[in-house]
């Protein structure tokens, strides 16, 4: 009975390592070839580019989209690393183009913005139309007058009225 002789232990699961084309070696370690993969997605890294951090092997777009990458902070919207420019909102992190309206996705950057109870974010005109309170006699949206950003209405027995609607 013949053996086939080892070449090493495999430094990700510690067994040992037989046989010709199953193993291979990076950064002077041994790995088995189903040992050697990304530490995010499992994806085999033998003749791709990789990447180590802290001692975990990460493949190219795990490396770059995530918080394996220390440089950059991750977009609390799409969690994908923000490499160029930060947006900061409600204390957290965001591409400028992920920091957008719940209802029509327009970018929010730079502009007014609303939350409602469930701190979702809308453009004023979709936060209008869809989550200001409607007067109880008109039953029209109650909305900040003209140039305003302030919204007036009188609330009386858990209904909402407009100032002049209310008697």
């Amino acid at each position: 009975m013949t053996t086939e002789p080892s070449f090493g232990t495999c430094v990700r699961c510690s067994q040992r390592v037989y046989g010709d084309g199953q193993a291979c070696q990076a950064m002077g370690k041994l790995y088995h070839d189903s040992c050697f993969t990304c530490s995010a997605c499992s994806q085999r890294l033998q003749k791709q580019p990789f990447y180590s951090v802290s001692g975990r092997l990460f493949c190219k777009d795990h490396f770059m989209y995530s918080d394996a990458h220390q440089s950059s902070e991750s977009c609390n919207s799409c969690g994908f690393l923000i490499k160029d420019m930060v947006l900061q909102a409600m204390g957290k992190s965001y591409h400028p183009a992920c920091f957008c309206c719940t209802v029509c996705h327009q970018s929010l950057e730079g502009a007014r913005f609303c939350l409602d109870s469930a701190n979702r974010v809308y453009c004023l005109k979709d936060y209008h139309r869809y989550v200001a309170p409607t007067c109880a006699t008109c039953a029209l949206p109650i909305l900040p007058t003209e140039g305003s950003l302030v919204t007036e209405r009188i609330v009386s027995m858990d209904r909402d009225y407009h100032v002049y609607c209310f008697h």
